[in-house]
């Protein structure tokens, strides 16, 4: 019989289980969850990953819960970590948490007619609970042995000359107790996370097995990396987010769009709903048609869609023609920020811009060292604003020239690109 787990192996989201019965257990309908970090107001590419596993388990009629860590955000995990995290204030952790729940709303049915998600936040149940009162009822089942095998304090106590602090080596038992508390009150007999994430999942199974006499299970999902062994973490410095206002819509699709050859077809598997049997033929055009990059451009439309909507897919895909030479029109001031992000720019102020010749806005915005320099290429036919040809040499910037209001855009022969912003 295919089970949920058969989808996960294909896709390349499988990496180890708990206990072989899981395989039985999952031939029904069954509840699990999976714990989203605070540390930031939107997940990243990183975390779609398990959004995307959610998605699976949902499709194929499991309940999901998706748990928002408000209480353990304040503390920090420090699995895969090599230092202690910056803890947060309660303010911070509550304003990413609103940021999470609108991320999660995006992939997951939250009104399914019968396996609707959930979204809990585990500062719900820890907020009462006092510390003599934890370590009555739940550090007694806890050894020390067993806390200090696993590999996530192992790997920090050997590489760190700080070690590791109380309040870390206690997040293994919060996690614990999260398990518990979604066992006793939402039947939840299954937790998922990123194969870092092993020893935090089997402490909260060993829990349940030891206060309630029940087995419950864990599933691991591989932390993607490239080909080059690059993860899609924050801490890597590559942070691909979720939120339009962290990575616009044309950085996530152009992310997406420079996938290697190597990587492309994983990442369709990963990352889409498309069926095995198209992104096999992708595969394959991967091999004999290589310049042609079709897996990447479906990869970067698929995801794009997923994520942003055809709304965001349209910007990524505009914003695309507008580096080469496309028309600006229907881009606002954000996503034309968005998408000149990295590119050079100067403030100005209005009176030295509108009604000034387009050379001499150029050559005040540092495109050009001087007026001279900017005057000789216009009349070579290279100076645009806006993606448009300057012609006359007299040709001056008018108001309907600056996008609403504030921008210009101009362009030294094909790829060298400067901002004229409006300053005030």
């Amino acid at each position: 019989m295919h089970t949920i787990l058969d989808t996960l192996k294909a896709r390349g989201l499988y990496e180890d289980q708990t206990s072989p019965e899981l395989d039985k257990v999952l031939q029904q309908p069954t509840t699990m969850y999976i714990g989203y970090d605070p540390s930031s107001s939107s997940l990243q590419a990183g975390n779609f990953v398990a959004i995307m596993a959610m998605a699976h388990f949902q499709r194929a009629g499991h309940r999901v819960i998706a748990l928002a860590g408000g209480a353990t955000g304040l503390i920090g995990d420090p699995s895969g970590k090599s230092a202690e995290r910056q803890l947060l204030t309660e303010e911070e952790v509550r304003h990413n948490l609103e940021g999470i729940k609108e991320n999660l709303s995006r992939f997951l049915d939250f009104n399914h007619p019968i396996v609707p998600a959930k979204l809990v936040n585990n500062y719900d149940w820890f907020k009462d609970i006092t510390f003599i009162g934890f370590l009555r009822e739940i550090g007694k089942h806890f050894r020390m042995t067993q806390m200090l095998g696993k590999e996530s304090v192992r790997k920090r106590m050997e590489s760190s000359d700080d070690g590791m602090s109380f309040t870390e080596f206690c997040y293994q038992m919060m996690q614990a107790y999260d398990f518990l508390w979604l066992h006793d009150h939402h039947g939840c007999r299954l937790q998922l996370g990123g194969s870092d994430q092993w020893g935090n999942i089997t402490a909260g199974t060993e829990l349940i097995r030891r206060l309630r006499g029940t087995e419950t299970f864990g599933l691991t999902i591989p932390l993607v990396c490239d080909s080059q062994g690059r993860k899609f973490g924050k801490s890597e410095g590559n942070a691909i987010y979720l939120d339009p206002k962290k990575t616009s819509y044309y950085d996530f699709y152009q992310f997406f769009l420079r996938t290697t050859d190597a990587d492309a077809a994983r990442y369709l598997r990963i990352f889409t709903f498309l069926p095995l049997e198209q992104i096999a033929q992708l595969e394959e055009t991967v091999k004999t048609a290589p310049a042609k990059r079709e897996a990447q451009r479906v990869l970067a439309e698929e995801v794009t869609r997923c994520v942003h909507g055809d709304t965001g897919l349209k910007v990524a895909q505009r914003a695309s023609e507008v580096l080469f030479g496309g028309s600006l029109d229907g881009l606002s001031l954000q996503d034309l920020l968005g998408i000149f992000a990295n590119v050079s720019s100067a403030e100005l102020p209005r009176e030295g811009v509108v009604g000034k010749p387009v050379f001499e806005v150029a050559a005040e915005a540092k495109l050009f060292a001087s007026k001279g320099e900017a005057r000789r290429l216009v009349q070579q036919g290279g100076l645009y604003i806006n993606n448009l040809r300057v012609a006359d040499i007299n040709r001056v910037v008018s108001p309907n020239d600056l996008i609403e209001g504030r921008l210009a855009v101009l362009r030294s022969g094909k790829k060298s690109f400067h901002l004229v912003k409006i300053a005030g």
